[in-house]
């Protein structure tokens, strides 16, 4: 898998997790990207960090930012997108993929007004009561917005945590483990404050220096704490998953077929004008009722389809 050999690092050699603590935290001050909602004056409110961490969501950072933007510009409130519709929030969505999340995120903002006065609450069991926040977004929403302590564990944090402590490749499950947990919150400062700073390192280290692929060990900061490397980089034993096919899915005829609902914001859309946007009569029917099924399209009298004027029940 990685083949690396053993050049000089700018890294401390010394384990203990005040050293480790300090070192990464130094250099993420100094490395993490400039994103929107790290900013103070997004973070205040935990708006902007719940909509950014739905958005992420199997979603690069690249493809988020522009949607992110414009969300925000639009509803930068949780009061101003539950007073929208679910298909404004859908249309909105745009080509970020996996749409139920914009009516997740309609539906997490209608119940911050309706239960916490408009507000994104604070503590992680309210958070968890919003529709699609789990335990990940829980955790993250109260730790990078509001400082709290908290174990937040996505993809690179696990890999991150799997290399430096465990002398692993990768993450051995496919979802955290009870022993991941555990690591992580032994690694994790007693001051809440400084606890959600390692949080965010971490994250950046696997976005930028850790990453799955091709990990530039030789500029980590704390690759001379790191017991992957001093076991020498053993590969990993789990099974290479295969890359997801797109063209021809389901998947891509439902983003099809969203699409044309997204066009016409006036009127919907009659029987031909969604046959034309999918060749396959019989995947079209199925891509089609799934949309409905799932809260995404609106089936009318007439044969008609539009987006969501209404919220769920």
């Amino acid at each position: 898998m990685h083949q690396m050999s053993a050049p000089e690092s700018p890294s401390v050699t010394d384990t203990s997790p005040t050293a480790l603590h300090a070192t990464l935290i130094g250099w993420f001050a100094d490395t993490a990207r400039d994103l929107p909602w790290r900013r103070a004056a997004a973070r205040a409110d935990g708006w902007a960090v719940l909509v950014s961490e739905v958005m992420l969501q199997q979603t690069p950072v690249a493809r988020v930012l522009p949607a992110y933007h414009d969300w925000i510009r639009r509803w930068p409130t949780p009061a101003d997108l539950a007073a929208a519709s679910p298909g404004d929030a859908v249309r909105a969505w745009g080509r970020l993929g996996y749409p139920r999340r914009a009516l997740r995120l309609h539906a997490a903002a209608r119940a911050c007004v309706e239960r916490y006065d408009g507000a994104v609450p604070r503590d992680v069991e309210e958070l968890r009561t919003l529709p699609g926040v789990g335990p990940y977004t829980a955790a993250a929403v109260a730790s990078f917005a509001y400082g709290g302590r908290h174990v937040v564990l996505d993809t690179n944090v696990r890999r991150v945590l799997a290399r430096l402590v465990g002398g692993l490749a990768g993450a051995a499950a496919a979802a955290p483990t009870a022993a991941e947990r555990e690591c992580a919150a032994a690694q994790l400062p007693a001051d809440a404050a400084t606890a959600a700073r390692w949080n965010a390192a971490l994250m950046e280290l696997g976005a930028l220096t850790c990453t799955a692929r091709s990990p530039r060990c030789e500029a980590c900061p704390v690759g001379g704490s790191c017991a992957w490397r001093r076991a020498g980089w053993p590969a990993s034993d789990a099974a290479v998953r295969p890359a997801q096919r797109y063209d021809g899915t389901d998947r891509q005829a439902r983003g099809r077929l969203l699409a044309v609902l997204r066009e016409h914001t006036d009127e919907p859309v009659n029987r031909a004008g969604m046959d034309a946007a999918w060749p396959d009569d019989v995947q079209r029917a199925r891509a089609l009722d799934s949309l409905v099924a799932d809260g995404l399209v609106e089936a009318l009298a007439g044969g008609r389809y539009r987006l969501p004027a209404l919220p769920m029940p």
